[in-house]
């Protein structure tokens, strides 16, 4: 058979040209165990390390670390499918924190450090979280929502409440049995259209993921590389792609709290990177302040992986010529599908401008928007995908969840694409009218609500519009009352005020 047919079969569904992946049969063996399953192996590697400090947890630590706060859950009451909201920057203390929620078989819902107290209440109302875990200078932010709250410090978790650390006096007898099928995220995404909604996710969901992710490392036998991780730790790329899915492999992942680019060029030298993930706008920095670069000794990366939002040829050979020991290529996903469905593979040919080829275990089709065909290579249409990394469905919204996954188990990504005749992707458009600002989604419809709660706005239109640095920026249009004279910086302070 050749590779073609492979890819794309007669029934017209693209499927991976990856060798085939498979979770533990145990239906029991859920995100945690699946994450220390070596652990006899590897109990002394570096798991994470501090970019600013150096302060280093291995993986004996990290599983300490994360037992003993998950014990300390079970003190505070927190109860398998009790909701825990983490609002944190990145640290090498976001991922205890994560890992001991869903250890206990609770849910985990993160959420941006810069959201403002009114976009933290609507995910609270939204998730209904019984506990708050935060770092002392975002508890103002959270303070009025009157939740019990764990605060993240330099040394150990601090219950708000009281001045000691918390106890962590639980028999882990008590932890419940987790499940694979058993929600361990919700997180918020705009999905393929309007408003931001809560993905929720399975541990199954995260373990596939995973494997995905780190699929072509296990087929190229690859172990022990480290990745330098800036990519917020509340979005699905920073969490599931690169957080989780190097951890459970072994890997070394060094967190920078938030991107600079002359912190990460110096971490990436301090630490010798071999690994990258980045998005777009980091790509267009580098390239833009190449002399930057040369002052720093990048040899050890490898790897440079763009995703969240398309990266176009001409940066990727502009990027490579900066880096020429190191592959530059990118991946395609989505919070709805625990992050990945397509990446190229390093050690193979990389089609510049493409997403790479569908990752295992995931199935594809083009479809023409108008007549729901499925279309031959080359044809341009909507992506619509299915496979074990698809979520359950978006948090209390039964019809936004059928609306985006149908019957047969298809979820309709609003992305327009093609596969070429080798089985790669290429993303080039969107039917959605999401904007996509530096990998962040921004939905339209929600500063336009935000727009029309002025009183002397009577309409607003919100679209995107193209921007070198940003990808894309959000250009509103508004229509005053007859009797306003609101002038344009008005409108802008009053949108930076919510």
């Amino acid at each position: 058979m050749s590779k073609k047919q492979e890819v794309h079969g007669r029934d017209g569904i693209y499927r991976s040209p990856r060798p085939p992946i498979s979770l533990p049969q145990d239906p029991k063996f859920s995100m945690i165990p699946f994450l220390f399953r070596n652990l006899s192996s590897i109990s002394n590697s570096p798991a994470l390390v501090d970019a600013e400090t150096a302060e280093t947890l291995t993986f004996s630590n990290l599983e300490t670390r994360v037992s003993r706060l998950s014990l300390a859950l079970l003190n505070l009451n927190i109860s398998k499918n009790d909701v825990v909201l983490i609002l944190s920057p990145n640290s090498i203390h976001f991922p205890i924190a994560f890992l001991a929620v869903v250890a206990v078989g609770a849910v985990a819902t993160t959420a941006n450090p810069q959201y403002t107290t009114a976009e933290l209440s609507k995910q609270i109302k939204d998730s209904n979280p019984k506990l708050i875990i935060t770092v002392p200078e975002l508890h103002d932010k959270i303070k009025q929502f009157n939740l019990p709250c764990i605060m993240l410090t330099d040394h150990n978790p601090r219950y708000i409440n009281d001045s000691d650390t918390i106890e962590s006096s639980s028999n882990e007898s008590l932890i419940p049995a987790v499940m694979q099928t058993d929600a361990a995220a919700i997180m918020y995404s705009s999905g393929t259209t309007g408003a931001s909604k809560g993905a929720l996710l399975t541990h199954k969901n995260f373990m596939w993921s995973a494997l995905m992710m780190t699929s072509d490392q296990e087929s190229n036998g690859e172990l022990g590389n480290v990745f330098l991780c800036f990519l917020p730790m509340f979005h699905i790329f920073g969490l599931s792609g690169l957080l989780y899915a190097q951890l459970q492999r072994g890997n070394t992942v060094v967190v920078m709290s938030q991107y600079k680019m002359n912190d990460m060029l110096r971490a990436i030298d301090k630490f010798k990177v071999s690994h990258l993930f980045v998005v777009p706008p980091v790509v267009v920095e580098l390239i833009k302040k190449e002399e930057t670069v040369k002052e720093y000794n990048v040899s050890s990366l490898r790897e440079i992986l763009s995703g969240a939002a398309p990266l176009g040829k001409d940066l990727i050979e502009a990027c490579t010529k900066i880096f020429p020991q190191a592959v530059v290529h990118q991946a395609y996903g989505m919070t709805e599908t625990t992050g990945v469905i397509s990446l190229e593979n390093r050690r193979g040919t990389c089609s510049g401008g493409s997403a790479g080829a569908l990752a295992p275990g995931v199935e594809a089709q083009i479809v023409d928007a108008a007549t729901t065909r499925r279309l031959t290579p080359y044809h341009r249409g909507e992506i619509w995908v299915r496979g074990p990394v698809l979520m359950k469905g978006y948090l209390k919204n039964y019809r936004a969840t059928m609306e985006t996954i149908d019957e047969q188990g298809w979820l309709h990504t609003g992305d327009v694409g093609y596969f070429d005749d080798e089985g790669q992707l290429y993303v080039v458009d969107r039917v959605k009218e999401l904007i996509k600002y530096k990998g962040f989604q921004v939905a339209p419809a929600e500063l336009e609500l935000l727009l029309l709660s002025h009183p002397q706005i009577v309409d607003a239109a919100v679209l995107g519009l193209n921007d070198d640095e940003a990808g894309e920026i959000p250009v509103a249009y508004v229509v005053r009352s007859s009797i306003s004279s609101l002038t344009r910086e008005e409108v802008h302070q009053y949108i930076a005020e919510q």
